[in-house]
C-alpha cells in the first residue's frame, strides 16, 4: 500500500478516537491518569464504581471480578456490575480519574482518596480525600467546585501522565 494511504488511515483512526473521547461528554480521565493510589494498579482502592450508582453506597469489589480499562484494573462486587461497567465505563468511572474533586478544584492531585467519601452530581461520580468538610466545601456549591476542577483537570492530568511516563 502507498505510504500516504497508511498515513491517512492512521490519521483517520486518531481523529475517530479523539471524536469518541470528545463525544463521551466531558470525560475527565484518559489512559495513564487513573488514580490507583500508591500501591498496585487498582482503581478506587478496589471499590466497585457501579455500586455507587446502583446501591447508593461504597462497596468493596472482589479481586476475582475485574475489568481492565484504560490500563487499570477495576474491581466489582458482582459480575452484573462488571458487565454494566464494561458496556458503559464512562458512565460509571469517577471524574478526574478518581482523584479528589476538591483537590483538583484547588489545582492538586493527591493519590489519597477515601472511597467512602463520594457524591453523585448530575449523574457523575466524584471522589474525595475524606468526608470532613464536604457539606461546606462541596455540597454548598457543587457546580462552582466542578467548574473549577473541570478547568484545572487538563493541566493536572497532563502532569500526572508525564510523571508516570518518567517513572515518578
Amino acid at each position: 500500500m502507498p505510504a500516504n494511504f497508511l498515513a491517512s488511515k492512521a490519521f483517520v483512526r486518531a481523529a475517530l478516537a479523539a471524536a469518541v473521547l470528545f463525544a463521551a461528554g466531558g470525560m475527565s480521565f484518559a489512559g495513564g491518569s487513573i488514580n490507583t493510589g500508591y500501591l498496585g494498579n487498582v482503581a478506587i482502592l478496589g471499590y466497585d464504581p457501579v455500586a455507587y450508582f446502583t446501591d447508593g453506597r461504597a462497596t468493596k469489589g472482589s479481586p476475582n471480578i475485574t475489568k481492565q480499562w484504560l490500563g487499570t484494573t477495576w474491581q466489582f462486587s458482582s459480575t452484573q456490575h462488571r458487565d454494566d461497567f464494561a458496556s458503559q465505563p464512562v458512565r460509571y468511572a469517577p471524574q478526574y480519574g478518581g482523584f479528589c474533586a476538591l483537590g483538583v478544584a484547588f489545582g492538586e492531585a493527591s493519590a489519597n482518596i477515601d472511597p467512602e467519601a463520594w457524591r453523585i452530581v448530575d449523574g457523575k461520580l466524584y471522589l474525595f480525600s475524606g468526608k470532613e468538610g464536604l457539606e461546606e466545601d462541596f455540597d454548598s456549591d457543587p457546580a462552582a467546585v466542578t467548574a473549577k476542577a473541570d478547568d484545572r483537570w487538563p493541566a493536572i492530568e497532563a502532569k500526572e501522565i508525564a510523571e508516570r511516563a518518567a517513572g515518578n
